[in-house]
This record gives C-alpha cells, sequence and structure tokens, in this order.
C-alpha cells in the first residue's frame, strides 16, 4: 500500500510550481486527475519542445504518475463534470492567477458547499497585501523574496540561481501543507484552505540570510568574507559569493583541467575542527600554531591568502581525487557536479532518483525521481499522461456518467473528443 493510496487530487495545476505538488503526491500513491483545456491542455506540453508534435519534457518530467481528463468548466456539461469531480476528489490543487476559480463559477464558499470535506490548496505570487494581484514567474519569486540580492558577488549585480526554488520550491511547501490538511481532517471531518505564496516559499528558504540581516544590526559579519578583507558592510545582507553561509569559510577552487573543463572546480569549507589536517594536507603545516594563523579568529584576515593556497593544492589534482584526500581527514569539500555528470551518475539510478522512463510518443527519457525516500512506501515513476488520455474512464467509472451525457457534453465542448464513445464498449452507468 501506498502512503497516499486512496486520496484523491484534482489537479488543477499547469506549468512548474503547482505540477511539482501534485506529482509529488501521485508518487506518493494518489490517485492525481490533471485537468485541462480540450484540445489545448497544459501549456508545457508544447513548450521548450525537443522534438516535433510530442509532449516536451517541461511537461512530461512535471507530470508522472497522473491521469490527464479534459475539461471545460465554462460550459454547462463542463461544470456539471468539474461539480462531480469535487465530489468526489479529497483535495484540489490550482496555481491560477488570483480569483480565476472564483470566475469560472466556484469559489471557496460554493466548493465547500459541494464538498466540505475538501482541501483547496492554491499557490499565488504574492500573500495579502500590495502586491497580491501580480503576476510571478520563477525569478520574480526569487527577486522578490531576497534570493537574488543576496546571490551574486559583492559588488556585482543581483543573481538568480538555477536551482526551481520559487516555483518547485512552492510546489514541495504546499505539498506539505496538503498532507497536514488531510492529517487534521481525520480529526475534525472538515476540509480548509491551504495556501502558499512563492515570495513566502522563497523567504523562507532564505531565512539563515534573514538571520545575518539582525545580526548585521548589531555588527559585521565576521564569517563573510569581505570582513577580513576590511570591507565595510552596508544596512542589508550583502550578496557574498561563494562564502560559506554556515560560519565556516568556504570558496569555490579550481582544479586540474579547469582552463578547458568549466566545471573542474571543488567546493573547500576550512572548518576550525579539521584546521591541522587542511593544513597538512596542502603543504602549510606551520600554519597550525603559527601566529596569525592558529585560531579562525585570526584567520579572517587572511581568507584570500588561504584559499589561494589550498587552489595550489587542488589544481594539482581532479575534483574527484580531491575528495579521495579529503574525506578521509573529514575535510568537508564537493566536486561541481555537471547535469551531464549527474544524469550518468551510477549511484541515483539505483537510488531511483534518477530514472529512465518510456514514452510512447517521444521513447526514453531522462527524469528525476521521487527525492524522499519511505521505506514501507517505494515510489515508483510511471510516465506523464497524454492530453485527455484517461477522460472517458474517470467520466463513466469515477462520476458515472452515461454514453449520452458524454457525448453530449462532447458536442457541447464541456469535454474533448477523445471522450467519445461507441456503443459497444460503453458502460451506462447513470446519470448527472
Amino acid at each position: 500500500m501506498k502512503a497516499l493510496e486512496g486520496v484523491k487530487i484534482l489537479d488543477m495545476t499547469h506549468v512548474q510550481s503547482g505540477p511539482t505538488c501534485t506529482q509529488l503526491l501521485a508518487w506518493f500513491g494518489a490517485d492525481v486527475i490533471k485537468v485541462e483545456r480540450p484540445g489545448v491542455g497544459d501549456a508545457t506540453r508544447a513548450q521548450l519542445r525537443d522534438m516535433p508534435g510530442v509532449d516536451s519534457l517541461y511537461f512530461t518530467m512535471l507530470n508522472h504518475n497522473k491521469r490527464s481528463i479534459t475539461v471545460n468548466p465554462k460550459t454547462k456539461t463542463g461544470k456539471k463534470i468539474f461539480t462531480r469531480l469535487l465530489e468526489e476528489c479529497d483535495v484540489m490543487v490550482e496555481n491560477f492567477a488570483p480569483g480565476a476559480i472564483d470566475r469560472m463559477g466556484f469559489s471557496w464558499e460554493i466548493i465547500k458547499s459541494i464538498n466540505s470535506r475538501i482541501i483547496y490548496a492554491s499557490i499565488n505570487g504574492f500573500g495579502p497585501g500590495p502586491y497580491e494581484e501580480c503576476k510571478v514567474y520563477e525569478n520574480v519569486a526569487q527577486c522578490t523574496g531576497g534570493a537574488a540580492s543576496t546571490t551574486g558577488f559583492l559588488g556585482g549585480p543581483p543573481i538568480v540561481t538555477g536551482a526551481q526554488i520559487g516555483d518547485s520550491g512552492t510546489g514541495l511547501h504546499l505539498a506539505l501543507g496538503i498532507v497536514a490538511a488531510l492529517y487534521q481532517r481525520q480529526q475534525t471531518g472538515r476540509g480548509q484552505r491551504v495556501s502558499c505564496a512563492m515570495q513566502d516559499g522563497v523567504l523562507n528558504l532564505c531565512r539563515v540570510k534573514l538571520r545575518d540581516q539582525q545580526r548585521l544590526e548589531k555588527g559585521p559579519l565576521r564569517e563573510y568574507s569581505q570582513y577580513g578583507q576590511g570591507i565595510d558592510f552596508g544596512e542589508s545582507t550583502p550578496r557574498a559569493g561563494n562564502d560559506s553561509g554556515g560560519g565556516q569559510p568556504g570558496w569555490i577552487l579550481k582544479c586540474k583541467g579547469w582552463e578547458t573543463d568549466p566545471d573542474a572546480y571543488v567546493y573547500f569549507i576550512t572548518q576550525a575542527a579539521v584546521w591541522g589536517n587542511i593544513c597538512n594536507l596542502i603543504g602549510k603545516p606551520e600554519w597550525q600554531d603559527a601566529e596569525g594563523y592558529a585560531s579562525p579568529e585570526e584567520r579572517l584576515d587572511k581568507i584570500p591568502e588561504v584559499f589561494e593556497a589550498i587552489e595550489n593544492w587542488t589544481k594539482t589534482l581532479d575534483k574527484f581525487e580531491v575528495m579521495q584526500q579529503c574525506n578521509p581527514l573529514n575535510i568537508p569539500c564537493g566536486p561541481i557536479l555537471s547535469m551531464k555528470e549527474l544524469s550518468i551518475e551510477e549511484s541515483l539510478r539505483k537510488t531511483g532518483t534518477i530514472v529512465e522512463v518510456d514514452h510512447p510518443t517521444r521513447g526514453s527519457y531522462l527524469s528525476i525521481g521521487n527525492p524522499i525516500k519511505l521505506s514501507d512506501s517505494p515510489s515508483t515513476v510511471s510516465r506523464s499522461p497524454l492530453l485527455g488520455e484517461h477522460t472517458l474512464e474517470i467520466l463513466r467509472d469515477l462520476i458515472g456518467l452515461s454514453e449520452e451525457e458524454i457525448n453530449k457534453a462532447v458536442e457541447e465542448g464541456g469535454t474533448g473528443a477523445e471522450a467519445t464513445i461507441s456503443k459497444n464498449n460503453s458502460k451506462d452507468v447513470g446519470s448527472l
């Protein structure tokens, strides 16, 4: 039995933030029913295509383990179908612009009247306030949530990170909120609203920078390399390049081959507890006890000099050889791994973190599996659905529409043509 087996999710999400959330729930065993526009579908099906006429990797990698149904709630029959889905599902998830679901005729009050146990989960760009009506995408969320202002090098412009902390990060936050609401419903019997703003999600991931903002008000941030260089601090948490955020000096250093390999680097932390090991390793044993070097406090104004000496050593080895020598000495370090290197890393294949998925129209492709491993509920990854692939089975078997009702919905545009059935394969199981 899967952890969320039996939970039905009405997935009204699109692009990245919402689908990240619902895909995670699907990996844990929930029955995720993705609602898409007839004939169109999620916009990402056609975005950033690497092959003509098939679903893009953008779509497939965010919509595994789901079923797809086409519904247009703006039509009379589509509205009835959507209402029946609300009656059957435990959770509805959406990441439309604020008020979009209300304009479809389904306010929270109406949804509660249809199903008092349903959990209505939403992702917006901002919470209540002056920006709540603004449209937000990944990089906007990073910029408004504090990530960009604290990322980059001192004196340089703000920089957004390659990790999708705005979209996917917020989707992960919302998934936790949904699971918490499902657990609470077991005690109360009631559903509730769950919301997560992208700005809030990014800010949560930047909490150490808010920590430093408050520390800065009481004095300089001594672990930041600019302190040791005698550079004054401003009023806000500064951009700190590759400084470690945990109080231990760290930096990205060149390794053998850096002249031609853009990823021939290693992240190296000069943890105080292993300072002696570091000194011996790089050929500077005298630094262990030398005045000006022996304690972390004494080394603050020498951080550039220290890392220059370490880099002279790392440049004689490749990044994996650096790891092999540092790890037995408990020196924290890690290679800069490219996406190509990660894609062929055998250990990630064995744990299911990277998976190979077969798709009927685009063939085999690599994707990320569930990063969260449950010992009693292992996750498997199945391909993303074709547009409307499960429309007929959901209309007929889940909400109990008759052949006549289904055909009428197709004629009215309430659902897509893939729902059309013949008398030979139909089941007349009821009516609206």
